[in-house]
């Protein structure tokens, strides 16, 4: 049949539109408690460069109260279930909360275990340019980090937690479910690394699972995967068919994860190009309910993007506030030759919380949809009591971002406006320690989601630096292209 299968899009005049989904999600979620910012989404008339200010808007209106928050987290969520729609093998289409009550259209999924040969690792050490650092070296690191601003002072202390606590690491009483199982930031070779159980999930292609079971077999831990029944236990043939795909085979991978014993920890890593990500990340949600509406005992995990709207802690307004004071002659005078549009500054003097807009234009709507609808999701379930590890992750140079000429320049040009840029290596072992101190300890205990979210952040100094991101994202491309050349 003609067009996309699986999760899709619902039809509207314009066929499938992005768009018009993006609009009409963010005006119901904003709709309760700012109808005026809900009426002027629904009217953005080019929604492919307007959307940034309506995604701003969607913290600002949450930040009147903590229902105001979640109101517009549980709204939004609502409106996405309300609009998808599943498409069959065989052209039939239905609503998206009929997924999983429609017959089987495939096999049920089965599982093998692979287990490594490692001894189990008991001893937090993080890999930073080309060092393991661990004991006083890590914690000179952090020290570093907080004095530049490149991660919140409760990023450190929740490491420094995981680190006096070492038993912490030792994740056999969970099961750690990664969605996206070969996504570079997720936290599947630390919990291999420190003797974990993980079950993975990732599309049916050979290469990923080739190098997710040279990973297990080289590390502590035990690896789950889905497979057809029958599947010899070899790794050529495990490689060959594992693999499930969630827009296709949402309610047998469901039905799969039901069946497997002991905690579950739902890992969010999931990443597709433009809007296939909207899809993906809604089929993941779908799956997120279905497995809490059947277990009472499904901890979640997300990593947030850095690149997004967040409210900031006052701390961090007035960090940023002392590097704008101390900005020299070049820099405040390319501010007054742009006409103020470079290099102004990241907030107003004195907000508390502060809104960090570090929203990146090129990067696009639908990846701010779905990075959008895990912040809501995890909002709604920590305002029902579930456990949730919930981090923003740094800058970070995947393979996602350097495919992309422009965001790869600006990240080259970033340090020199203060932010560091990690490598994958770096930032999926400190979300992995940021993972098990949410697991060990059940999180803080905040009066506002806005708090959550900025606990533990390790934004790589894009919170704390003098400018609005975007006012400095031009210099930054245009210093990185240069750097390169050189």
């Amino acid at each position: 049949m003609e067009g996309p299968t699986g999760v899709v899009f619902p039809t509207t005049d314009a066929g499938r539109s992005t768009s018009a989904l993006g609009r009409a999600v963010v005006a119901d979620a904003l709709r309760a408690v700012d109808p005026v910012g809900a009426h002027s989404a629904e009217h953005e008339t080019n929604w492919r460069h307007g959307y940034l200010g309506h995604f701003r808007r969607l913290v600002e209106a949450g930040l009147l109260s903590r229902d105001a928050a979640v109101t517009i987290a549980r709204d939004g969520l609502a409106s996405l279930h309300r609009r998808m729609t599943v498409v069959r093998a065989d052209g039939t289409e239905t609503g998206l909360a009929e997924v999983f009550t429609a017959p089987a259209d495939a096999a049920p999924l089965h599982t093998a275990t692979v287990a490594g040969t490692a001894e189990a690792e008991r001893e937090l050490s993080l890999p930073y340019r080309g060092r393991r650092l661990r004991g006083d070296d890590l914690h000179r690191r952090l020290d570093a980090w907080v004095a530049a601003g490149v991660v919140e002072p409760s990023c450190a202390d929740a490491v420094r937690a995981v680190m006096a606590n070492p038993d912490w690491l030792d994740l056999r009483d969970q099961r750690v479910v990664v969605l996206g199982a070969g996504a570079e930031m997720g936290p599947l070779p630390s919990v291999l690394r420190w003797g974990g159980d993980v079950v993975a999930v990732d599309l049916p292609r050979p290469e990923i699972w080739r190098r997710l079971l040279h990973t297990a077999r080289r590390s502590g831990g035990r690896l789950h995967l889905p497979v057809p029944a029958g599947t010899d236990p070899d790794d050529g043939a495990l490689a060959a068919r594992a693999g499930a795909d969630l827009l296709h085979h949402l309610p047998q991978v469901a039905d799969w994860l039901l069946g497997v014993d002991g905690r579950l920890v739902l890992g969010n890593y999931v990443y597709a190009d433009g809007a296939t990500n909207v899809r993906v990340a809604t089929a993941v949600d779908a799956l997120t309910l279905r497995l809490q509406d059947r277990r009472d005992d499904v901890a979640l995990a997300f990593l947030a993007t850095p690149t997004d709207v967040f409210a900031v802690p006052g701390d961090a307004v007035r960090h940023a506030e002392r590097g704008y004071a101390a900005r020299g002659i070049v820099r405040r005078s390319l501010r007054v030759a742009s006409g103020g549009r470079l290099l102004h500054r990241n907030y107003p003097p004195d907000a508390d919380p502060g809104v960090n807009d570090s929203l990146v234009p090129q990067q696009g709507p639908n990846y701010a949809l779905a990075k959008r609808l895990q912040r809501w999701r995890a909002t709604v379930a920590r305002d029902a009591g579930t456990t949730v590890s919930f981090a923003v992750a740094p800058p970070t140079r995947t393979r996602s971002v350097v495919r992309n000429r422009a965001l790869a320049a600006a990240y080259a040009g970033a340090h020199r406006f203060g932010i560091e840029v990690f490598e994958p290596a770096t930032s999926n072992t400190l979300m992995a320690a940021l993972l098990v101190h949410a697991l060990r300890t059940g999180g803080p205990a905040l009066p506002h989601p806005w708090q959550d979210e900025a606990y533990g952040a390790a934004h790589g100094g894009l919170w704390r630096v003098p400018y609005a991101p975007r006012s400095a994202l031009g210099l930054a491309v245009l210093l990185g292209f240069g750097g390169a050349r050189a």
